[in-house]
């Protein structure tokens, strides 16, 4: 009888993804995030802002959070990390989906992920399933197939003949772009050939738009 085998890979975060939108003083379009919230108050109304710098000439422009919000209808713990300028909160506003859809930007998340792929310390060429968990740390869309060349240490080719063999099982397609958790099954003798020890424990690929991302 053996024992189940399984692996766990991490997405994990290297930096925030850029803004795209115009910029009204230069041509440039990518914005990064400041670290700084704006909060402005006018009587029990408040607007929220956050800060973004233009990469090409340092303009500052604002995104609404809130605008002519009652101070009421705002936790006292979020107001507090609004002014205190939270790494967090402005970690979870920057890559905010709804709030770039709502005010027509887009998020651009080159370079802002890497992959560590912590490979089992057991016999890879061993025919018992293998089960591997995905998860991530941000939501950083990543190519499903790329992923699993990177996390495998596998050619393209290599990565499809295993799914059209019906030894690769995972629920997204291979030219699926994946952002949250997932795992999937790996049959038969279908890993590297090298020795676990030889492998890297953690894969960093600096562009996901070079994975096709």
């Amino acid at each position: 009888m053996h024992t189940d085998r399984k692996a766990q890979w991490a997405v994990r975060q290297s930096a925030l993804p850029a803004v795209v939108r115009p910029c009204p003083d230069c041509p440039g379009t990518r914005h990064r995030p400041t670290g700084r919230i704006r909060v402005n108050a006018s009587g029990k109304l408040l607007d929220v802002w956050l800060l973004l710098s233009c990469a090409g000439c340092d303009r500052t422009s604002k995104v609404p959070v809130h605008e002519r919000a009652h101070v009421s209808t705002l936790e006292p713990s979020r107001l507090v990390s609004y002014e205190t300028n939270d790494p967090s909160v402005v970690r979870e506003l920057t890559m905010n989906a709804a709030l770039a859809a709502k005010h027509g930007y887009r998020l651009d998340w080159t370079g802002t992920w890497s992959l560590d792929a912590r490979t089992p310390l057991f016999a890879l060429g061993s025919r018992a399933p293998l089960r591997i968990q995905v998860t991530f740390d941000l939501p950083a869309p990543v190519r499903v197939e790329r992923l699993l060349m990177l996390g495998l240490g596998l050619s393209r080719p290599r990565v499809r003949r295993l799914t059209t063999d019906g030894l690769l099982r995972l629920p997204p397609g291979l030219g699926a772009k994946a952002h949250r958790d997932f795992e999937f099954t790996l049959h038969g003798p279908a890993a590297p050939p090298a020795p676990a020890t030889e492998l890297p424990t953690t894969a960093r690929w600096p562009h996901p738009e070079a994975l096709g991302a």
